[in-house]
């Protein structure tokens, strides 16, 4: 065999090569998909929930991972306010996506969030990414985060849902969600008692909340 022909058929066989090497990768992420659960929107909306649909108060909660204030609220409002008032059955919780436009990072945590809720593991994701939040806001790694607050097993399903449509859909659609309300800052909360819905927008003590929730609770 001449050079010429010996460097072809070399060339022709690492085609090969990587031809079934990127096939059995193929192979593999489709495999790895096949095994995902399979997920509604109404799932992931569900999972973003706390306490029972029939307690006398319900809250709406407007938030985006990488807002401070929204970080406030959570950890010196919404956490208090689910230890008192959610766990007691008063209250009935709902978190909304809203990452705004001005923050790179926002959205990717929601998407996160979202397949977290998907299999019922948000909690312990709404958590880490607001303890967290300095630490991801800066270089946008929300991954490791996520991973952090989960099995291995748990952290790998997130990691491959966060990419899949329905996930992406549950995200725009709490942001179509608050657009037609007209919300335009985070973190807003909706108040509904009695057919009546009151806006709060901003960070709201959880004093005050709790006075607020009182007066609510004994009209009841």
């Amino acid at each position: 065999m001449n050079r010429v022909k010996g460097t072809l058929w070399i060339a022709a066989a690492l085609v090969a090569a990587l031809g079934i090497a990127a096939g059995a990768q193929a192979q593999r992420k489709a495999r790895a998909y096949v095994r995902l659960p399979k997920v509604t929107l109404e799932q992931i909306q569900a999972g973003k929930t706390y306490g029972i649909k029939t307690a006398p108060i319900r809250i709406d909660a407007y938030t985006d991972f990488e807002c401070p204030h929204c970080q406030d609220l959570y950890l010196n409002t919404l956490r208090p306010l689910i230890n008192d008032y959610v766990s007691a059955g008063k209250v009935y919780l709902v978190d909304h996506d809203f990452p705004l436009p001005m923050h790179p990072y926002a959205l990717k945590a929601a998407y996160y969030a979202d397949a977290a809720a998907a299999i019922g593991r948000f909690p312990q994701v709404e958590q880490a990414l607001f303890v967290h939040q300095a630490q991801w806001a800066e270089t946008g790694k929300v991954e490791p985060i996520v991973a952090a607050a989960l099995s291995p097993a748990h952290a790998k399903e997130v990691e491959e849902l966060a990419h899949t449509q329905v996930v992406q859909a549950a995200v725009h659609d709490d942001v179509n969600r608050g657009r037609a309300l007209g919300i335009d800052e985070t973190p807003t909360m909706y108040i509904t008692h009695d057919g009546h819905r009151t806006p709060i927008i901003g960070v709201v003590s959880y004093p005050i909340l709790r006075q607020y929730l009182n007066a609510l609770l004994r009209q009841q």
